[in-house]
């Protein structure tokens, strides 16, 4: 049943909304490591670390809003359920229990990196098909270089 119709042909419309789809679970479970990260966190470094994970919360939630939105205006449903996001999620993750400021830095360095690589390929991916989610992957780029250039200079060689 299609209850929104996209203005997009059908194979942009695939291209954009797999693009669109991929990058909600990405967000959603980057949104989840970093919140693991925030409550497990400790070390010297811990009030900065631990306020920086919960801007990458923050920014991952209200962006994973943007993109499902952006995808049901598409006219294909949006799939955030704790089920696809386990099945699919793949990016590094923090391990279980208490976790050095230095390691959450590395790891949430390493997850916002893979996020981008990821993105940087969907941006391209959506280059003829849809130029408005084309322009929303490159914003939500922009904001995860950013929060992973802060986690990386936390970890500036010979500090580590």
């Amino acid at each position: 049943m299609t209850v929104v119709r996209s203005t997009l042909p059908d194979e942009a419309r695939r291209i954009s909304c797999e693009a669109l789809q991929d990058t909600l679970v990405d967000l959603l479970g980057l949104s989840l490591i970093a919140k693991q990260a925030h409550w497990n966190v400790v070390g010297p470094r811990f009030r900065s670390v631990h306020l920086q994970l919960d801007e990458v919360v923050s920014a991952a939630r209200a962006q994973a809003d943007t993109v499902a939105e952006r995808a049901a205006a598409l006219g294909v449903p949006p799939d955030g359920r704790p089920e696809t996001i386990a099945k699919v999620f793949s990016l590094p993750a923090p391990k279980e229990g208490w976790l050095r400021d230095s390691e959450a830095v590395a790891v949430m360095t390493e997850a916002l990196g893979t996020a981008v690589s990821r993105l940087r390929e969907r941006i391209d991916a959506t280059e003829k098909a849809d130029l408005v989610t084309q322009d929303l992957l490159i914003s939500i780029t922009a904001e995860l270089e950013k929060q992973r250039w802060m986690f990386e200079a936390e970890n500036f060689p010979g500090e580590s």
